[in-house]
């Protein structure tokens, strides 16, 4: 791992060796060498440029040369594009992690054979023979230092291709036999291919080829998922799987075995439904990694490589660090900030980490709690727009919302989330007298911005995108991709002497567009590949060649590399993991990659859709997996039995069904990929959830902020063990303040599922719409539920800060820490008091609805009551305390004045 530096921030070495050792102990991949490391990232880009094709020119695979012919290589369905998309993460997955290490318990016992038999038999053939096999074994299979690639994985790799390859080639029969007639009706190995009807034995002819094909796909995901997410994800997909099977024999004379009782089903019949359709591996979830997850992980990768990562922690320390607190309050930031382009909340506690941990640590605050706000603020990355986490697009996919509405909806509460981290580290630095790091270690924020600007640029630009030019995600994430290559080839262009000739060609190429667009209705590029003309005004000339210009800019930046590839690029600053690529590749060829600006921009393009591949493996294999899940649901009929369950157990109560999806969430979260939590909750819980009235988008948001929790949540913790292990703290004492500091976690999205006025939604029926125009002139309605809910959540974010330090001023005593979280609790959420107390009401025959948009202000009013007079009170105590310190000086004084005269 390479830890993200700056001139200004420099990580100590002890954090930097902390982090490399953390990230190997939590990342099983391998670390690569040679000939396989140039494979594994071959394929990586590979697998970039299939998905950059998808987003840029679709499904069809067609190009044109200029003035000869256009190439047609296909046209894809959407099965197969998914279905080549799960092909390409399962070969990178057996690429990247090994299948064993030899510290397993089948391999351990393997490994003990050789000297059991030498123990029995001394150094005899029967001995030669065990450690032949031993050996034979172990090369064929265990990769013990995570260095080399094993005959086994090369193997899967081949097999990996077959269902693929079948897709491809045989999709009619797909369509047209195998979705009438079932997998029965398929062809043999040797009716589909001919030529290896000598291969039909066994098995082989009692089978139909796309049967065996479905198979052999199925548990190559699974294995897929054993190497890349662990053993506990793949035994639960595989207990579904059995379940499909075997659901059957459960007794239907017990009162809960009877709820989860099936149909009988054939195993071709499941098979055919995982793998043929898309209710299963290539369904929805699948759906959403080709569409949007992948591209927005690419512009992630393209974003951190270009060095937008260590320029932003410089940002938000120059900005926040000479504050009292200021490491952890340069934490929240650049860790919100990390963790929204890494979608991962291990990954970005370790990188963030190696630099943040110990300068809180330096500046005062203990490591139990430095971990804990770097673990927590990491885990809230994936809740932060505008990139958010892969689950912002299963959200997006589920609920038929447009991005843009999740973007908009998700700011307020994840603004409300960081408030909080800051309020706490604030107050932890006020009761242990923290200060801020001195200016003088700090880079001055002028010549930061003025080094640094254009990374803004991107993401302003993904804003427009999709806020207001509303485009679809997966569009708008292309356009930000290559408009992000522009900019860092323009960037490696410029210099004080070449700044004016590049700008000036820039100009100039735009002007001919717009004149060529103007006069002939084409672009130059358009002229040569034989475009139709269309029709420009000037206004509209210019418009159009304005989406030409990321074209523009690379291909003069470009140009201007390669005539002066050695120029010097003061604006310049890779990641350096783009670095360290080219000056490893300069090594072994000796070429002079690294030294030069037109290498290091080649790099950095090769680099970024390297990384970004690989961090698109896990979640591609985790919701390849997860898809398994809603597809054995679906075809066992579980959904309306676990529906009806559900509402059983929580009586019909809101507020008991709420309590019980958050620890639902949060339980399934431990261990888990947040992708894959999120699906499972959602197939469980999400149809139940709007029947009580409940904003849909309210619900899903619901979902994905409790399920963040479980990355802080004791035992499993996985963010705070991370954590931990940097600032060598008490893994559980850090996971348990990680957990408190996260609790917002859990009081906003309770608040915005009963507000929904705090995503800036209106309700009407369950049905929930971003507010326009009118509903903001509508004062009735914008009042009370939108405006008094935001205030209020904030205030009681506050109040829970408060309560969680247990300082204001002075130290808040029990009583009054009682009070602030009472105070958080009606503020936030006072329909979580409202809704119980009228059913207690009901017990006793008292028929009242507490629950209504008068009482939701009273119960506001008297929580912020309550916050305003803890707070006084403290303030008060804590003067009176400094009243009494002065007093008791100034008794001391004359005695003291008085030995000294004596």
């Amino acid at each position: 791992m390479t830890t993200n530096t700056s001139d200004g921030i420099e990580p100590d070495a002890e954090g930097t060796e902390a982090a490399d050792q953390v990230f190997e102990e939590i990342d099983n991949r391998r670390s690569l060498t040679g000939v396989a490391l140039v494979a594994v990232a071959l394929v990586g880009i590979a697998f970039s440029a299939y998905q950059l094709w998808l987003g840029a020119r679709g499904f069809v695979f067609e190009f044109t040369i200029p003035g000869l012919t256009t190439v047609r290589l296909g046209s894809l369905s959407s099965l197969q594009v998914r279905a080549i998309h799960v092909n390409f993460a399962l070969v990178m997955a057996f690429l990247l992690f090994p299948g064993s290490t030899g510290n397993g318990a089948i391999t351990g016992r393997l490994a003990a054979l050789p000297s059991i038999a030498r123990d029995r038999f001394g150094d005899s053939p029967v001995t030669r023979a065990a450690e032949g096999i031993r050996r034979g074994i172990w090369w064929l299979f265990v990769d013990e230092e995570s260095t080399r690639i094993a005959p086994s994985d090369l193997a899967l790799v081949l097999l990996s291709t077959f269902p693929t390859a079948y897709y491809l080639t045989q999709y009619d029969e797909i369509t047209d036999i195998i979705r009438v007639r079932g997998l029965a009706g398929a062809g043999t190995l040797g009716e589909v291919v001919p030529w290896l009807s000598a291969a039909e034995v066994g098995f082989l002819a009692e089978y139909s080829l796309a049967y065996l094909m479905g198979v052999l796909a199925i548990l190559l995901v699974l294995e897929a998922t054993r190497r890349a997410l662990g053993l506990l994800l793949t035994l639960l997909v595989s207990l579904f799987l059995l379940y499909a099977k075997y659901g059957y024999l459960l007794p239907r004379d017990l009162p809960v075995a009877q709820t989860f009782a099936t149909s009988e089903l054939r195993w071709n019949q499941i098979v055919q439904n995982l793998w043929y359709t898309v209710e299963g591996i290539l369904g929805v979830p699948v759906g959403v990694s080709v569409r949007f997850i992948y591209i927005f992980i690419l512009f992630g990768a393209f974003l951190e490589m270009s060095g937008a990562g260590k320029w932003f922690i410089d940002l938000a320390y120059s900005i926040t660090g000479t504050r009292k607190g200021g490491p952890a309050k340069a934490s929240v930031v650049a860790s919100g900030f990390m963790g929204m382009l890494s979608g991962s909340s291990v990954a970005n506690t370790v990188t963030t980490g190696a630099l943040t941990i110990p300068l809180m640590k330096r500046s005062g605050y203990s490591p139990e709690f430095s971990g804990a706000v770097e673990s927590s603020v990491s885990s809230g990355g994936q809740i932060l727009p505008p990139v958010m986490g892969a689950a912002a697009f299963l959200i997006v996919e589920y609920t038929g919302t447009p991005f843009r509405d999740v973007v908009i909806a998700a700011t307020l509460p994840a603004i409300a989330f960081f408030f909080g981290m800051w309020v706490m580290v604030h107050f932890e630095a006020a009761k242990h007298g923290i200060g801020g790091l001195s200016r003088s270690d700090l880079l001055d924020l002028g010549p930061h911005m003025r080094r640094g600007w254009f990374y803004l640029v991107p993401l302003g630009l993904l804003l427009y995108y999709l806020v207001i030019a509303r485009l679809s995600v997966g569009r708008a994430g292309w356009l930000t991709i290559i408009a992000t290559v522009a900019l860092i080839s323009m960037v490696a262009a410029y210099n004080e002497r070449t700044g004016p000739y590049l700008v000036g060609a820039v100009a100039a190429g735009y002007a001919l567009f717009a004149i060529s667009l103007a006069s002939l209705g084409v672009t130059p590029i358009e002229l040569a590949y034989g475009a139709d003309a269309a029709e420009y005004g000037v206004t509209g000339a210019l418009g159009e060649a304005l989406s030409s210009l990321p074209t523009i800019i690379t291909a003069i930046s470009v140009a201007f590399l390669l005539a002066d590839p050695r120029g010097d690029a003061p604006l310049l600053d890779l990641d350096d993991d783009v670095v360290d690529a080219a000056t490893w590749f300069d090594d072994r060829t000796g070429f002079e990659v690294a030294s030069s600006r037109a290498g290091q921009f080649g790099s950095f393009v090769l680099k970024a859709m390297d990384s970004g591949a690989k961090t698109a493996t896990i979640v591609v294999v985790a919701v390849a997996a997860a898809g398994i899940i809603p597809g054995v649901i679906g075809i066992t009929g579980l959904g309306g039995s676990l529906r009806a369950l559900i509402i059983s157990v929580s009586g019909g109560s809101l507020v008991l069904l709420l309590i019980l999806a958050g620890l639902a969430a949060v339980i399934v979260g431990m261990g888990m990929p947040t992708t894959v939590m999120y699906i499972i909750i959602v197939v469980l819980l999400g149809p139940v959830l709007p029947e009580f009235g409940i904003a849909i988008l309210a619900v899903h948001l619901f979902v994905l902020y409790l399920g963040l929790m479980a990355d802080v949540t004791p035992p499993v913790m996985v963010a705070a063990y991370a954590a931990a292990g940097i600032a060598k703290s008490d893994p559980f004492e850090t996971g348990k303040q990680a957990f408190l500091l996260s609790l917002n976690k859990i009081l906003v999205p309770f608040a915005f599922v009963f507000s929904p006025g705090i995503l800036l939604l209106r309700t009407t029926d369950g049905q929930g719409s971003i507010l326009t125009g009118a509903d903001v002139s509508d004062l009735g309605f914008f009042l009370p539920e939108v405006v008094a809910p935001v205030v209020a959540v904030f205030a009681g974010v506050y109040a829970l800060g408060v309560a969680i330090i247990g300082y204001y001023h002075t130290d808040v005593r029990a009583g009054a820490r009682v009070s602030l979280i009472a105070a958080a609790v009606l503020l936030s959420v006072p329909g979580m008091v409202l809704l119980p107390a009228s059913a207690a009401f009901g017990l006793v025959g008292i028929d009242v609805a507490l629950y209504s948009v008068t009482n939701e202000l009273v119960a506001r009013g008297v929580g912020g009551a309550l916050l305003v007079v803890g707070l006084v009170r403290n303030r008060r105590r804590a003067g009176g305390e400094e009243g009494d310190d002065a007093g008791s000086d100034r008794r001391e004084r004359p005695d003291s004045q008085t030995a000294a005269s004596q």
